[in-house]
């Protein structure tokens, strides 16, 4: 089933030529559109279900109605958007380390995906599913060394050891306040098939150990600052790093946030957990 890309492309209030072609600016417009136009939600989860990852049920949601999603959501909805585009896409999982402990391991769970872009040399990182500051806004390409400056962000590869046969590659952000590169996540060139999605959607929004199932998780990136909600603690990051930070009161409060400064609206008469 193909996307409605005129719509899609509505949604994140992008104009392409009738005649684009699958080249690397448009790679980049629609990567960055895209982040900026929808933002990233768990609320599924949080109310107690697995979200669709149907095509026409992330249409519905994501491009029709007034809500996000989480990265099994954005990129198979990306994938479809770019595939319609030309391009040709194969998608990845990898092991989220940003806040992991020293020596823990955790499952992949994140989805992301290369894209092929023609007359390039390499494939591109393309990923606009991952809830986080460090998130990319503009695709990368698979090599090591060269630093992606996606404004006001900077990324690089590295590899990183392991036992397996595969190059093993982490994708690392610049923290400006800090002064150094910090681990995002990690990744094999394996492709994944949408049905070990359908299964790690189904772990990560019921499993009652995960984190998205227990509390609120909301990001939305615009080109002026990028706006975070953990539970009820409300972020506003500015490009230069610097951040104003509140808490919410309670969950009527959280609902109104996500209405007026996410853009995410649920059905009226919605109630979140306490």
């Amino acid at each position: 089933m193909s996307i409605d890309l005129r719509a899609y492309l509505d949604r994140i209030g992008l104009r392409l030529p009738a005649d684009s072609r699958p080249t690397l600016d448009v790679l980049r417009e629609v990567h960055r559109a895209h982040i900026q136009g929808i933002p990233f939600e768990n609320l599924d989860a949080v109310l107690g279900s697995a979200p669709s990852l149907a095509l026409p049920d992330l249409e519905a949601k994501l491009v029709r109605g007034e809500r996000g999603g989480y990265c099994y959501e954005h990129n198979t909805l990306l994938a479809a958007a770019l595939t319609a585009l030309g391009f040709r896409v194969t998608l990845l999982t990898a092991r989220v380390l940003v806040g992991a402990r020293p020596g823990e391991i955790r499952p992949r769970t994140h989805m992301l995906m290369l894209t092929d872009v023609p007359g390039e040399p390499v494939p591109y990182v393309t990923d606009v599913g991952f809830g986080s500051i460090g998130a990319l806004l503009e695709p990368l390409p698979l090599t090591v060394g060269p630093e992606l400056h996606d404004a006001p962000r900077r990324h690089r590869l590295v590899h990183a050891p392991h036992d397996g046969p595969l190059e093993l590659w982490v994708l690392q952000t610049y923290l400006p306040a800090e002064g150094e590169w910090e681990d995002q996540y990690s990744f094999t060139v394996e492709p994944f098939e949408a049905a070990d999605y359908e299964v790690i959607n189904w772990h990560i929004a019921t499993n009652p150990r995960s984190p998205f199932a227990r509390g609120v998780y909301a990001q939305r990136t615009t080109a002026d600052t990028h706006l975070s909600l953990s539970g009820l603690r409300l972020t506003e990051t500015a490009p230069d790093g610097t951040l104003k930070e509140r808490d919410l009161a309670d969950a009527d409060e959280v609902l109104r946030v996500l209405r007026d400064d996410f853009g995410i609206r649920l059905p009226d008469g919605t109630r979140l957990p306490e």
